[in-house]
């Protein structure tokens, strides 16, 4: 997968279409990735001990790697990404600017 933890992304499709976020967490077995403040639902918790009250909190839920597109830090744009070998190691490298991602 070419997107990983704490990239910036543009959601290309869905409900939240047009708004970025920082990636939080990336299930690539699943090709899922979990964008801070998208796709956010509500889950009712019932009380854990008693006398406690009951609550309700939003999370964010996975969704398909397809539907984010990464921006560049470099010049803010959402772009592809294309692979580099650089000193033996595999860089990942901004296809509009040319530069490391």
């Amino acid at each position: 997968m070419k997107i990983r933890k704490d990239d910036k992304v543009l959601v290309v499709s869905g409900k939240d279409k047009g708004k970025t976020g920082k990636v939080v967490k990336v299930l690539p077995l699943d090709e899922m990735v979990v964008v801070e403040g998208i796709n956010v639902r509500k889950k009712h918790l019932r009380p854990k001990k008693e006398g406690q009250k009951g609550q309700i909190v939003e999370r964010s839920l996975p969704f398909h790697v397809s539907n984010v597109q990464l921006i560049c830090g470099n010049c803010e744009k959402p772009v592809r990404v294309a692979y580099k070998i650089e000193a033996q190691k595999k860089v990942r490298v901004c296809k509009k600017c040319q530069s490391e991602i």
